[in-house]
């Protein structure tokens, strides 16, 4: 029996990786299992920069559209479901390509999650309330002190993983990015990694244009229909937190575009800070297609 691979593709925000991953899915004639952890929901769709109907109508997607922005999802829920699949995928077929930008959710399916301490009674209450009273940048400054690692992987104003990250300290005294690097759980298949980048300023261009063109198409119009919405954490990111400052009178709509583009380039960033620290990836010039393409079809689990 063939050995079962499951290609991960990685890389910073607009570097090319949809594109490469339904190139990629044609030639080995397989699905991907998509790991954006908002491009699950079927409200979010300028901001988020999915797979089109073209790129979709002869691959298989897995996790694109498939849920309300009212259904909660979490790392570990989204690794027993991609599991799932996998489990159905490699039924008929020897490959399988995991394509995106979250890494918490790609790291659950390839490496497991471990199990987290209980958290102590009333720690969330007391967090919850500074949160209502300080700010989330008081909370952001306190996980910064405690846990710098994980701080400088994450948004400053994603509320949920911040409290959850010192939930987590405060209630066992152990950091939430040490937790994180247990022992990896065993998979019944072969996982290669393949991290796509590009030159710098090649990519802040990329990332510019992409904010100009989701503005046309009609971002903020978007962000304002999910205000309703905006305490979950699908929202709490870059793309829309800028908007819901606009709307709150905050800042001007010029301002807006700027943070827009600046956050988005320091999000870009930080994934590739969170996927340099995996050594088993491998890295090449998007732009190197051939050469990726090849090296893909010379792993010995390929066929």
């Amino acid at each position: 029996m063939q050995e079962k691979s499951l290609i991960v593709i990685v890389g910073p925000t607009a570097v090319g990786k949809t594109t490469f991953s339904v190139d990629l899915a044609r030639r080995l004639s397989c699905s991907i299992i998509n790991a954006d952890s908002r491009q699950l929901f079927k409200e979010m769709n300028i901001g988020t920069a999915k797979p089109t109907q073209e790129e979709m109508k002869d691959v298989k997607h897995y996790f694109v559209n498939d849920r309300s922005i009212k259904e909660e999802i979490s790392a570990g829920k989204f690794e027993r479901e991609a599991l799932l699949v996998l489990e159905e995928e490699f039924a008929h077929n020897n490959v399988c390509i995991m394509s995106g930008g979250s890494g918490l959710y790609i790291d659950a399916v390839c490496l497991g999650l471990n199990d987290f301490p209980e958290i102590k009674p009333g720690v969330r209450a007391d967090l919850n309330r500074k949160l209502l009273v300080e700010g989330v940048a008081a909370l952001y400054n306190e996980l910064a002190l405690v846990d710098a690692e994980y701080a400088n992987e994450i948004e400053a104003n994603n509320s949920q993983r911040i409290i959850r990250a010192l939930e987590i300290f405060k209630s066992s005294g152990k950091k939430y990015s040490s937790l994180r690097k247990g022992m990896a759980a065993k998979r019944n298949f072969n996982i290669h990694y393949i991290g796509l980048e590009r030159p710098r300023d090649e990519l802040y261009r990329r990332i510019n244009t992409r904010m100009d063109v989701m503005l046309e198409q009609g971002l903020i119009d978007e962000a304002l229909r999910l205000m309703p919405y905006r305490d979950i954490n699908a929202l709490q990111t870059v793309g829309y937190n800028e908007i819901f400052m606009y709307q709150d009178g905050l800042i001007d709509k010029q301002e807006a575009i700027r943070l827009l583009k600046r956050n988005s380039r320091r999000y870009a960033k930080r994934q590739l800070t969170w996927f340099k620290r995996n050594q088993e990836v491998h890295w090449f010039n998007a732009q190197e297609l051939d050469k990726i393409y090849n090296f893909v079809i010379n792993l010995s689990a390929i066929p």
